[in-house]
């Protein structure tokens, strides 16, 4: 059993749409500095999940804890200055504003100014390219460019929890690849990530510890040592 804090930790999670239960009695524990992943395919109940979490769908029963903080009914604003930031699925940088602009957003509640800059520095450290292209508009980057905008923008809060959906989706492998890599280099400067995937092989060989989603339920979970080589999570997921 493990002895490690959870910084995010899921009880019994039910959350629906109208009538209809999308996830049913959902637990799962993100250990603080690791990387926990969550694989499933569409329709496995992977963004409801992150729903859930955000605040923007809101379970109807079970509890969700940010390390002492109960989270399960705090509007999506106080989730986020608790020290949740989300990484969405498909980039979404704003396309007219620069890319320092960009990462100043990831900002907006901290009003010291060096402090910010400390923080666009950090940005800038671990993705020169970003530093470059400083004063180039978001919607005219390609789009590993703005994957790493994207990421960068969500480390502009000094998240104490990182959400990261989907990154490699509509991604070069080359870029996959980097990003994969960025990912890893995130954790190891000590941010917890929560990181939601359907690429199974790029996302096993960063994380730690995984589950795996099918139609709304928790049916398989462990390190990913465990999940890599589970016969019937093989057999499902990997091919």
């Amino acid at each position: 059993m493990t002895t490690a804090p959870a910084q995010l930790q899921l009880r019994g999670i039910y959350t629906a749409y109208d009538k209809a239960d999308v996830l049913t009695d959902v637990s799962l524990r993100v250990e603080a500095r690791t990387i926990t992943c969550i694989l499933g395919s569409n329709g496995s109940g992977k963004s409801t999940l992150i729903r859930s979490i955000l605040g923007l769908t809101r379970p109807r029963s079970g509890t969700i804890h940010l390390g002492d903080l109960d989270i399960t009914r705090l509007p999506t604003h106080l989730i986020n200055k608790a020290g949740v930031a989300c990484i969405p699925e498909g980039r979404k940088v704003f396309p007219k504003l620069t890319v320092e602009e960009n990462l100043r957003i990831g900002a907006y509640r901290e009003r010291d100014n060096a402090t910010i800059l400390q923080r666009l520095e950090r940005v800038y450290e671990i993705f020169p390219r970003l530093r470059e292209r400083i004063r180039q508009l978001g919607g005219t980057m390609s789009g590993g460019e703005q994957a790493m905008l994207s990421i960068g923008r969500g480390l502009m809060s000094a998240p104490k929890l990182l959400l990261i959906d989907e990154p490699s989706l509509g991604l070069s492998p080359i870029f996959v690849q980097e990003t994969f890599n960025v990912i890893r280099r995130i954790n190891d400067s000590g941010v917890t990530v929560l990181l939601v995937e359907q690429n199974v092989h790029q996302t096993l060989s960063i994380a730690h510890h995984g589950y795996v989603l099918m139609q709304g339920r928790v049916v398989a979970s462990g390190t990913t040592e465990y999940l890599r080589h589970n016969e019937e999570v093989k057999k499902a997921y990997f091919g």
